[in-house]
């Protein structure tokens, strides 16, 4: 490790904090969440950085709109990582929901679809995305970005394991992980909505973007259901989590402009659930380069 002593520092105030969370029931650690996010949320770098982005991507909002919507994402950013220790206490319902309930619509798209491809986004609280699919009888392997900290980040990757058929931390081992799976039968879950560097270059909110095709390789190459996977928050904790019926995209003769169709599409629906509810979203997420225009 490289900075021993600050990542077990971080380790052990991060189990402090979730001991008290886990202490509380669900809709309080959620409001201690929505708190806490918004103390961090006035400091300034963090502002500007949502307040940039915002700019970027909607220019036709009002300064009081951006404004509410910057004070919502941290409240929901604070909420989804207060909502962690209580993932498992989550159930199902078909009906409108209640703080630790998710209502979940259209269940019946997973069926018959062995081998699929399951996406999302950083919206809500996007750890339900498998804990959902769990809890249905169709657990998936989820793929995640691992965190800076090696020691929070295999400690997450256990809680992930919980609900998961497997947690494939992005990279070389990942893609061997989820061929393994595909080659199974089994359902892949991933968010597809951060910036990869080394990415295509996918249009999203008007502006170039540089975004992860593994989704569309793999769909394309082996011609995969493609389900989207949309997270709410209704209110509080709260949520309702849609299966949307399997993408209908083509396959011509050029694999590289179909793969940038492909994403293309998938950009073009994320861009849709988050201006229906920006503030779910992660806007401090550097999702352009930082030479794009405003």
């Amino acid at each position: 490790m490289k900075h021993p002593i600050r990542y077990r520092l971080e380790y052990c105030l991060a189990r402090c904090f979730w001991a008290l969370l886990t202490a509380l029931p669900i809709a309080a650690a959620s409001n201690v969440g929505a708190a806490l996010g918004t103390a961090i949320g006035l400091l300034p770098i963090l502002a500007r950085r949502v307040e940039r982005n915002l700019i970027l991507a909607m220019p036709d909002l009002k300064p009081r709109e951006r404004a509410a919507i910057r004070a919502g994402v941290w409240r929901n950013l604070g909420r989804t990582i207060a909502e962690l220790p209580h993932l498992p206490d989550f159930t199902l319902t078909d009906q409108p929901p209640r703080a630790g309930q998710i209502q979940v619509i259209g269940t019946a798209n997973l069926e018959g679809r062995e081998g699929s491809l399951l996406f999302g986004g950083h919206l809500a609280n996007w750890e339900l995305m498998y804990l959902v699919t769990a809890k249905l009888g169709r657990p998936m392997h989820v793929v995640y970005r691992a965190a800076n900290n090696p020691l929070i980040d295999q400690w997450l990757w256990h809680v992930r394991e919980g609900s998961s058929l497997g947690a494939l931390a992005k990279g070389a081992s990942a893609a061997r992980g989820i061929l393994a799976a595909l080659n199974k039968g089994e359902t892949v879950g991933m968010l597809v909505d951060q910036k990869m560097n080394d990415g295509i270059e996918v249009t999203f909110f008007g502006h170039p973007a540089m975004t992860a095709p593994a989704l569309a390789q793999l769909a394309l190459r082996r011609n995969l259901p493609v389900i989207p996977v949309r997270c709410e928050r209704l209110g509080g904790a709260a949520f309702r989590v849609t299966i949307h019926e399997p993408m209908v995209y083509a396959t011509g003769n050029d694999q590289t402009a179909d793969i940038t169709a492909l994403m293309g599409q998938v950009n073009d629906l994320m861009e849709d659930w988050i201006r229906a509810r920006p503030e779910q979203w992660l806007w401090p997420h550097n999702r352009w380069p930082k030479n794009t225009p405003e």
